[in-house]
């Protein structure tokens, strides 16, 4: 999910360094800039750093599952 508050904060900040003679199209580069950023994070596919801690976990579980049932394997392949 793409966060259009910081979106909207680089937005501003890429206006406010605009020269002084630029500053009068200020809201219409500003508008530009937010919607040139998000479209470039949209292609990223980018995950929210919560989806990615869920993600993360669901892959941890995985691996110790993983690891017992080979142990289990080992010990079932024994003589």
């Amino acid at each position: 999910m793409i966060d259009m508050t910081r979106i909207d904060e680089l937005a501003a900040r890429l206006s406010d360094a605009l020269p002084p003679g630029a500053r009068q199209l200020r809201d219409e580069v500003e508008a530009q800039f937010r919607h040139v950023l998000k479209r470039a994070f949209e292609k990223m596919e980018l995950v929210s750093r919560e989806e990615f801690d869920v993600q993360k976990a669901v892959l941890e579980r995985t691996r110790v599952k993983l690891e017992a049932l080979q142990q289990q394997l080992e010990n079932l392949e024994r003589p």
